[in-house]
């Protein structure tokens, strides 16, 4: 609340009476200065491709490869479990995987972004809990009455295992939206990187990188700095907050069942 109060305040509110819920004077000049700044919506728009991307791409390669470890039946299921739960212990490290991210020929590209972590170990265990968690009676009547296993992984499987499927994608979709130090590290081109770290160049740095030149042009303008820095914060996260609501319900529930097996 403290962050929307100051983004709507002219700076001689802020500096008169600091810290302040209610907003004694309007001033909507930092919003006015986000909106039409072009590097902002050029990294509002990278944003949204990498979380769009990465979220659904991470729910399809999650759950291909959490539905197999699901089954009994499956070739050295133990084996397999134990080398993805090793997966979460234990990495490469930076250099390697800049080096990797390097060789692949993937830098400046949105791919450098969600492709390192397209899976998560910890996210594909809990819907592989979750799908061990449905009634085996299930798939065994749709056998009976002549289903073959893609028609029950598309008809039966997916649509019981949305709660968790919603989980997945919110934790992801979140995870994307906040990332910004891949983009620092794999991203030299401004028009490609990311809204988080134009902000955390707005917010931290007070005056940005001189490669950055359009915040280098936004922080330079007349505008109180700390309206342009609270303003763009509140567009940032207006995204998560609208998609939240609908996502909660799912959240929870497909957190909780997919712990109850190991």
């Amino acid at each position: 609340m403290q962050v929307v109060t100051i983004s709507m305040s002219p700076v001689e509110v802020i500096n008169r009476y600091g810290f302040h819920i209610i907003p004694t004077k309007f001033d909507w000049s930092g919003y006015q200065q986000v909106f039409h700044k072009k590097i902002i919506w050029i990294s509002y728009w990278n944003t949204i491709v990498r979380t769009l991307l990465g979220t659904a791409l991470t729910i399809v390669l999650t759950f291909l490869g959490a539905y197999p470890l699901s089954k009994k039946q499956l070739p050295h299921r133990p084996f397999w479990t134990g080398i993805i739960v090793f997966t979460m212990f234990f990495s490469g490290g930076l250099i390697p995987s800049y080096i990797l991210i390097k060789n692949l020929g993937l830098m400046n590209s949105v791919w450098a972004l969600v492709l390192p972590g397209a899976v998560s170990a910890f996210l594909l265990l809990l819907v592989r809990n979750f799908i061990i968690a449905l009634p085996e009676s299930l798939e065994e009547s749709a056998k009976i009455d002549g289903a073959n296993d893609l028609y029950i992984l598309w008809k039966i499987v997916v649509p019981l295992s949305m709660p968790v499927l919603a989980t997945v994608a919110l934790y992801t979709a979140i995870g994307h939206w906040n990332a910004w130090f891949d983009s620092l590290l794999y991203i030299q081109n401004e028009k490609k990187q990311v809204l988080q770290l134009i902000l955390r160049k707005i917010i931290i740095d007070g005056t940005a990188d001189p490669s950055m030149t359009g915040v280098t042009e936004m922080m330079n303008q007349p505008t109180n700095t700390q309206a342009i820095k609270m303003a763009t914060l509140v567009v940032s996260i207006i995204p998560i907050i609208c998609v939240y609501p609908f996502l909660q319900k799912y959240f929870v529930k497909g957190t909780l069942l997919g712990s109850v097996k190991g």
